[in-house]
């Protein structure tokens, strides 16, 4: 019994760890391609949006 007891222990301690581990919140970041942006747009990097084509 102590040695479930300590292994539950273990784990839960250790879950915090496991969760930042995947990099916080970069993952709810979009994951947009230039190929992804429609016809008459660019993929901007900075914004990782996609921006109308402007001619001058």
């Amino acid at each position: 019994m102590k040695i479930k007891t300590t292994l539950a222990v273990i784990a839960l301690m250790l879950s915090p760890t496991f969760a930042l581990a995947e990099g916080g919140c970069d993952h709810m970041k979009s994951n947009i391609s230039a190929s992804a942006c429609a016809e008459g747009t660019l993929y901007d990097a900075a914004t990782g949006t996609c921006q109308p084509v402007t001619s001058s």
